[in-house]
């Protein structure tokens, strides 16, 4: 009896964990995206580069480097909506933002509202 009750119940934990999966997820605007600038002050050129990535569970990461060195960073939450992305930043610091994206330009590129270009794909 002890042998029948033990492979009921490994069948049965064999059969649950076999149902559960993850959804793949194959949105476009997942990758790398950035946006860099200069400026020249004070006969000091000063390079700024902004980078998101964007993963497949909803996620991402935000840098700021200058001159290549890192100096910020924070976590975003991303997500989609008629066709409009919606980037929630984890850190005060930085605000909120809706993009569209436009796959029909090379490269690619994340745009405001007002059409200006918010970052390019990497």
């Amino acid at each position: 009896m002890k042998k029948i009750f033990s492979l009921l119940s490994i069948v049965c934990i064999i059969a649950i964990s076999n149902c559960t999966s993850i959804p793949e997820n194959n949105d476009p605007i997942l990758g790398i995206w950035a946006k860099s600038s200069s400026s020249i002050d004070n006969k000091n050129g000063n390079t700024t580069r902004e980078e998101w990535i964007f993963n497949d569970v909803y996620l991402g990461r935000y840098q700021r480097y200058s001159n290549s060195k890192l100096t910020f960073y924070t976590d975003f939450k991303w997500s989609e909506e008629n066709g409009a992305y919606n980037i929630i930043y984890a850190d005060a610091e930085v605000n909120d933002v809706t993009v569209n994206l436009e796959e029909t330009n090379d490269p690619e590129v994340l745009a405001l509202e007002n059409g200006s270009v918010f970052a390019t794909r990497e």
